[in-house]
């Protein structure tokens, strides 16, 4: 089962990614644990996205499309924006922001810890982020 969101760059649309991802998490029976981790690591590879790659802009817009099977979970996550690679990404060292004191920092360390693969792609359109996560045989 495929669904669809078009998400405008707007961080007060945040809410919406939330609960239109809590609302197609439903049918999975996955614990409340499990399905607000999916929701923090999908809603911080959009909000990235939002912020540092389209800058706020209302008129631009990012898609995420879920594809929710037997075995797995796809939140595929295409936009036009500055390219960033979350693969290539290093994640700072957690004693480093503790000790500095930094805000922020750590959220694609969790989205690498939440999920199972994450693939991402780019050509002279669109930036593909997919986010999978594999659900446990019963």
């Amino acid at each position: 089962m495929t669904h669809e969101l078009k998400l405008y760059c707007e961080k007060s649309r945040l809410a919406e990614l939330r609960s239109f991802i809590a609302e197609v998490l439903v049918p999975t029976q996955l614990s409340a644990i499990s399905q607000n981790q999916l929701i923090l690591a999908v809603e911080e590879v959009c909000a990235n996205l939002i912020i540092h790659s389209h800058d706020c802009n209302p008129q631009s817009y990012i898609w995420l499309t879920i594809h929710l099977n037997s075995d797995r979970i796809i939140f595929e996550i295409k936009d036009s924006g500055k390219a960033f690679n979350i693969i290539e990404y290093k994640s700072p060292e957690i004693n480093a922001v503790v000790r500095e004191k930094r805000k922020g920092g750590l959220g694609l360390l969790l989205v690498r810890k939440i999920m199972d693969k994450i693939e991402f792609e780019t050509d002279h359109t669109f930036n593909t982020c997919r986010l999978i996560k594999k659900l446990k045989s019963k």
